[in-house]
């Protein structure tokens, strides 16, 4: 595997570059984390990213790929990317820091936004189960037609 940036996985089975790769590209991100080149572009937009450039092309950090992860991490526990960028920016300022938090996924949460967070996925989850309750109902009545 010369050559190429990527040698071993994370146990989060992230894939962990190569140390004298010097950097990744878009399309390396794009593919480690299955995510579109777009959403990358995306990310970088709205401040969440800040790849280095080469002419044209982004070269991205280590620092910008754990950045990914923790984004990636937010998202999938449904923080917008504005609670996010406020919770990136709390890491940075803390730097090791010990404070009352609990780290979810790399994410460094406090009890508020743990509890607050649950609230609103519990509401989500009732609203879609009420959603599809309701499909179901309209698909039963469909098929006895």
């Amino acid at each position: 595997m010369a050559g190429s940036s990527i040698h071993e996985t994370r146990a989060d089975n992230v894939p962990v570059a190569d140390s004298d790769a010097g950097g990744f590209t878009i399309s390396d991100l794009a593919r480690d984390f299955g995510v579109t080149l777009r959403t990358l572009r995306f990310y970088e937009s709205r401040g969440l990213l800040a790849p280095a450039r080469s002419g044209m092309m982004r070269i991205y950090s280590a620092r910008d790929r754990a950045r990914l992860a923790l984004i990636l991490k937010g998202k999938q526990l449904g923080f917008t990317l504005v609670e996010i960028r406020a919770m990136l920016a709390n890491e940075e300022k803390k730097a090791g820091s010990a404070g009352k938090s609990a780290s979810v996924g790399g994410l460094h949460l406090s009890r508020d936004q743990i509890v607050e967070q649950l609230e609103l996925l519990r509401s989500q989850r009732a609203e879609i189960e009420d959603a599809i309750k309701e499909l179901e109902g309209s698909l039963t009545r469909l098929s006895a037609a």
